[in-house]
């Protein structure tokens, strides 16, 4: 029986229809980009202290020395937490006291901002932090409310393949664009912080349904030749545009909730595609449907001015594809010899702290020196020739050594930033850049690698489940962030080292490049360097060492 690209291969590979899916598919990812990291404007903390009351019957002097001061970066700061006691400040006033001269500030008593702060508005006019005061004793909600988000994208990595195979790939494609632009648009009316973050949950598994579902969909349609060009440079281009918009659109629009309103147009924009974007002809087969798929690809063959045949589906061979079954595995099967459970084990922690490094990059943009939006922009322009990189790098070079090399290169840069004097911001920026670099390329070349790593029973669960460990990845960045609170270096620290460990252990998995696919669990390769995990195979009998080189791998059918 002939597959699906055999059947269709007369269409060629690059005609305007193929053209035509390829860039309005990577162009629905382009919401993706700026949804996904808006809340490095939305929930931005802007510098604030402690609100002196203008009915406070203050002396002028006393007004300005209310607030303690502290050492940050080589510099007095006013403390963001904390005032003089206001009371006692106010008697001294009344007496004629003079701070500093007749008064000791440093033996004050303090207290906590009893009437609110006071925020600066040099970088954003409102965040979600002015408007619900989410500092001091309530700012460990920031980093929840953007770990709340990628809850809501790890729940919707669970659904969405499983809704697009129920219900069909375009029907979730635009509900899930739906979701997402309808859910953010709700988010403009929030009136606390607990309804806010609730939306952004929802806002979340809309967000990586809709990138998902256009991802499986372009690669069911589009030929072999260009579906790798669609995974790496069509769908994660698109997704940095989108990203790179985002602090254009910020830069202009400093109201959170007006920022949000502008955020939602092109998920509105992305309506009219509905009549450009057919269903997948692969999922329509899948559900026995073969006339609407025959119907379209017809109508993909007058776009591309190419014959017809005059049978498209042999009779024989649907019957052959209605009697076909294909066996049922679980998740214990990716553990099922001890080779297979250390390929992933390392598959899992090599998303993860991937996703770590990226996100926690991509969410410290704030924090640098420099305007933000400048910043943001870069760290999204980076991106680009990222994915280029990581394109080149598949097409030629062993995988585990381009993923090792990328990620040691960015974890390297990452640590030197504590080196860097002070007074180089400049260097510093760069050198962060450099790290988003290395670790990004390595993230795009993730998919592809572990999709060969693996047989094609187990092939979709073991991606599935090594991007579910990102998604756990990306909730936990936020806290990588918020180390910077106790030490400026401190995120970039953990970072780099964790980055440079998983690029060293990527060196024990094995080659994939130009071996060819492995079809079943017994095809597998095996381990590079064994001793990685030699404290529990280092007592083994000969007997049971070679019953693990050849073991005997039964596929649960249930």
């Amino acid at each position: 029986m002939r597959d699906y690209d055999e059947v269709t291969a007369f269409l060629g590979e690059w005609g305007p229809f193929q053209r035509l899916i390829f860039f309005l598919l990577s162009a629905s990812i382009i919401p993706n980009g700026f949804n996904g990291m808006s809340v490095v404007f939305l929930a931005g903390t802007p510098e604030h202290h402690c609100r002196i009351p203008g009915a406070a019957n203050l002396s002028s002097a006393w007004r300005n020395h209310s607030i303690p001061l502290l050492q940050r970066d080589g510099r007095e700061v006013p403390d963001s937490c904390h005032r003089y006691r206001l009371a006692a400040v106010a008697n001294f006033s009344a007496l004629g006291l003079e701070p500093g001269r007749d008064v000791d500030l440093g033996q004050l008593e303090q207290e906590s901002c009893l009437d609110g702060w006071e925020y600066s508005e040099d970088v954003f006019l409102s965040t979600i932090v002015t408007e619900w005061n989410l500092v001091c004793e309530d700012d460990w909600k920031t980093p929840l409310t953007t770990s709340l988000f990628f809850v809501g994208v790890l729940c919707g990595s669970f659904v969405s393949g499983q809704l697009s195979d129920r219900f069909g790939r375009k029907n979730i494609l635009f509900a899930t664009m739906a979701v997402q632009t309808g859910f953010s648009f709700l988010q403009i009316f929030s009136v606390n912080w607990e309804m806010f973050t609730v939306l952004f949950v929802i806002v979340g598994m809309g967000q990586i349904s809709n990138y998902v579902v256009a991802f499986i969909l372009g690669t069911e349609i589009l030929g072999k030749s260009v579906r790798i060009i669609f995974s790496t440079l069509g769908v994660c281009t698109f997704f940095a545009l989108g990203y790179m918009l985002l602090p254009l659109f910020a830069y202009f629009i400093r109201d959170w909730r007006m920022l949000l309103l502008a955020l939602t147009v092109p998920g509105v924009l992305c309506v009219p595609l509905w009549w450009f974007i057919p269903e997948s002809p692969r999922w329509l087969i899948s559900q026995k449907r073969f006339k609407e798929a025959e119907d379209i690809i017809q109508k993909a063959a007058k776009m591309n001015s190419v014959p017809v045949p005059a049978v498209i589906f042999n009779p024989v061979e649907l019957q052959e594809l209605n009697s076909l079954k294909q066996p049922r595995v679980f998740i214990l099967d990716l553990f099922r010899t001890w080779n297979i459970a250390q390929i992933t084990i390392m598959s899992l922690l090599l998303w993860m702290l991937t996703s770590v490094g990226y996100f926690a990059l991509s969410l410290n943009v704030p924090n640098l020196h420099g305007d933000t939006y400048l910043n943001c922009f870069l760290s999204a322009l980076i991106e680009v020739p990222a994915y280029i990189t990581a394109w080149l790098l598949l097409r030629n070079l062993p995988r585990r050594y381009i993923i090792a090399g990328v990620l040691c290169f960015g974890g390297g840069v990452l640590l030197l930033i504590q080196l860097v004097p002070s007074d180089y911001s400049f260097l510093s920026i760069g050198l962060v850049m450099l790290g988003k670099f290395g670790v990004t390329s390595a993230f795009a070349m993730l998919y592809v690698f572990t999709a060969e790593l693996y047989p094609t029973l187990v092939r979709n669960m073991a991606v599935g489940i090594a991007s579910m460990a990102s998604r756990v990845g990306s909730i936990i960045a936020p806290y990588f962030v918020y180390l910077g609170a106790y030490n400026k270096l401190l995120p970039y620290i953990v970072m780099g080292s964790l980055t440079v460990f998983i690029g060293i252990v990527t060196l024990f998995f094995p080659e994939s490049f130009g071996v060819t696919l492995p079809e079943t669990l017994d095809q597998m390769q095996k381990v590079k360097g064994n001793c990685i995990f030699r404290f529990r195979s280092g007592n083994k009998s000969k007997d049971s060492t070679k019953r693990e080189e050849n073991p005997k791998v039964l596929v649960t059918v249930f």
